[in-house]
């Protein structure tokens, strides 16, 4: 019998808190995509009132960009990793677990205060990659060093689709 899904509230905490379990069941859950999007809208929400002083405008435009790069990076992650890593995941789980892997990013939103601003961004930058070294392992169910070349593999792809778009 499988458990009950955890609460969104629940599934963010777990996020934060690195929970293994919380990154299966999302992967898992195909009604949970629009509850990872809501977590990266929010990171992208929280970067864009950290940063301050980009207008109204640039924080709708800001939102849209992260958000669709959330899905191509995603796209991006799980075809190297399935194809050359031998991830078991479709894209769509992928994009469950990376996209709850943002949870951190909220605590961008903090960025506003001078004093923090600089060793703040660098822990929840650090905070965000682990967690979602996490989710992409979780999602692709492989081991941590096939994990490692997944993400730097799709990072120098993605440098590419960069440099011609």
């Amino acid at each position: 019998m499988t458990p009950p899904a955890r609460t969104f509230g629940a599934r963010f905490t777990g996020a934060l808190f690195l929970n293994v379990d919380v990154f299966e069941e999302v992967e898992h859950d195909e009604s949970a995509t629009g509850q990872a999007a809501a977590v990266v809208a929010l990171g992208a929400l929280a970067a864009s009132i950290g940063g301050v002083g980009a207008g109204a405008g640039s924080m709708i435009a800001n939102g849209i960009a992260v958000l669709v790069g959330w899905m191509i990076w995603s796209g991006i992650v799980y075809l190297v990793g399935h194809y050359l890593f031998g991830g078991r995941a479709t894209w769509g789980e992928v994009l469950r677990a990376f996209g709850f892997a943002q949870a951190p990013s909220v605590f961008y939103v903090f960025g506003v205060i001078p004093i923090l601003s600089w060793p703040l961004l660098a822990l929840v930058n650090l905070w965000v990659m682990v967690a979602g070294f996490i989710g992409i392992r979780q999602a692709l169910d492989i081991g941590n060093a096939k994990t490692f070349f997944t993400i730097l593999v799709a990072g120098l792809v993605n440098i590419v689709l960069h440099a011609i778009f």
